[in-house]
């Protein structure tokens, strides 16, 4: 478990709620910029870990056990309040080597049109998530062929997340992100080797985080 790891889960329960981390903080009593980027590092430039009374006061405002929390630090989606997985829904399938293709995603990277097949998992908080296949061996030893990935278009990004990225020019990846600048991202390839990849932040359709995948 690491400092970005507990960061993440924060931003991510903030979204299963429709909140940003200003909102989560104020909606658990908190002061608005307790989760701010400025706040978890330390003036020493080390990562800082939130502290266990504010964790407390955002799971008791949420209503959140410790399992769901942590189920989101892993990142899996939360449990139910019961403490048990929810009951499945049905989310769009298709292939990663179709994703490039027209019809499939509407401008904003949202899945639209006919020509998706669908799969059963556990609950996430995005409406708008979607699974993707993966074919072939470029993501090995990470996703290998046949595995399914689970994407929120709505889930936060932070370096080391793995995502999904459409390119201006149609095409798909599923990378690592390495770093993210005002102008342009890095990708670090799962499979090494691979090329890592570098573009302007005008060349990127959409990029999505992958919250589960299916091994």
């Amino acid at each position: 478990m690491t400092h970005d790891d507990i960061w993440r889960a924060l931003d991510a329960l903030a979204a299963e709620h429709g909140l940003s981390a200003s909102g989560l903080a104020r909606k658990a009593g908190l002061d608005a910029t307790a989760f701010n980027p400025s706040k978890r590092v330390g003036a020493d430039g080390r990562s800082r870990w939130p502290s266990t009374e504010s964790l407390a006061k955002v799971l008791s405002a949420t209503g959140t056990g410790m399992a769901e929390f942590a189920a989101l630090v892993t990142g899996m989606p939360a449990l139910s309040r019961s403490g048990r997985q929810p009951s499945a829904r049905r989310i769009p399938l298709i292939g990663l080597a179709q994703a490039g293709g027209e019809g499939y995603f509407d401008d904003g990277g949202y899945p639209v049109g006919g020509g998706w097949d669908e799969i059963s998992i556990p609950e996430i908080g995005d409406p708008n998530a979607y699974a993707l296949e993966i074919s072939g061996e470029s993501m090995e030893p990470v996703f290998r062929d046949g595995d399914i990935v689970i994407v929120s278009p709505a889930a936060p990004l932070r370096r080391g997340d793995r995502v999904v990225v459409r390119t201006q020019m149609g095409e798909v990846m599923a990378k690592e992100l390495k770093r993210q600048s005002a102008r342009r991202i890095d990708l670090r390839s799962l499979n090494p080797a691979h090329p890592d990849y570098a573009f302007d932040l005008s060349e990127i359709t959409w990029m999505h985080r992958i919250v589960w995948a299916t091994q």
